[in-house]
């Protein structure tokens, strides 16, 4: 089957049938509205915002301006004035008229929140909504915060789009405690038959190396260490945010670059003790100092 967007039909491509279901097109649309009908570029206007799954009506609504004239420019009455009032209100109540719908609107506030104070992209904002609404369809909201059930559909978003957020990191920034960040991040992964990506280690190499200045040539050499143990499986069942912490460790003494295991800790989020203890099972399996 084709999509025709000029024309909004579906048509097949070995026969030609043109299917009676109805295309809606998403894309943004363009008029102009004044009276001489001028459609130049300098002149459009936009016709509502795009759809998103990040907007509690999916921005499918209609809202009443707070400005209090007429189409021609002209300031209202007394009477009209507070009739508009009264509309305003009731279209306010109208947009929240359940509570799920409320629960959206306070979710995805929140969202924006977070969007803004981590820097997500808006791929990931739309698959945390998205996630977000299958929890709420699966009314897995029941006796558990909106904060806690929003932090870890963004944590399983981060994972599944391949950004470095560890679930202590995100628990940090989100306000959450681990233990309640952890058990609804399960909790999601179970109910909603999720198939969450590993994580993978190197990806968290970079980061530390760049809130501890270390230089590129150390950079490289870690990575190409942490490939050898991913490929001869020993980062199996290890928490992935230690072990790149502890293979740049590795990677800082090859090249007699002078760090110490405090500072590479605190730049990756761990404790000390996880990076001594992981030095030793590298010693072990004689991947240390190659």
């Amino acid at each position: 089957m084709i999509t025709d967007l000029e024309c909004g039909e579906i048509v097949c491509s070995n026969c030609g049938l043109v299917s009676q279901d109805i295309m809606t097109d998403g894309r943004a649309e363009w008029r102009t509205f004044g009276s001489d009908n001028n459609n130049s570029n300098n002149n459009r206007q936009r016709v509502g915002s795009p759809n998103s799954l990040a907007s509690h009506d999916m921005g499918l609504s209609t809202i009443i301006g707070t400005d209090s004239r007429d189409s021609a420019g002209h300031k209202l009455d007394s009477s009209m004035n507070s009739t508009m009032q009264r509309l305003r209100t009731w279209d306010f109540r109208s947009r929240a008229y359940s509570p799920t719908h409320r629960n959206l609107m306070k979710a995805f506030s929140e969202l924006g929140r977070l969007k803004d104070k981590l820097g997500l992209s808006n791929a990931m904002v739309e698959k945390t909504a998205y996630i977000y609404r299958k929890a709420q369809e699966k009314k897995l909201m029941k006796g558990r915060t909106i904060s806690s059930i929003l932090s870890a559909a963004l944590y399983i978003a981060c994972r599944e789009m391949g950004a470095p957020r560890s679930l202590r990191e995100t628990a940090e920034i989100t306000n959450v405690k681990s233990k309640a960040l952890s058990h609804h991040y399960r909790l999601l992964v179970r109910e909603l038959d999720i198939k969450v990506p590993l994580i993978d280690p190197a990806r968290y190499i970079a980061k530390i190396a760049s809130k501890t200045r270390i230089n590129e040539k150390t950079q490289r050499t870690a990575i190409d260490t942490m490939k050898n143990i991913i490929k001869k499986e020993i980062s199996a069942g290890k928490n992935p945010v230690g072990l790149a912490a502890t293979v740049l460790y590795i990677s800082c003494l090859n090249n007699k670059e002078k760090i110490t295991q405090r500072e590479i800790a605190d730049a990756a989020g761990v404790t000390e003790v996880t990076i001594r203890n992981r030095f030793k099972d590298l010693k072990v399996n004689l991947l240390c100092l190659n």
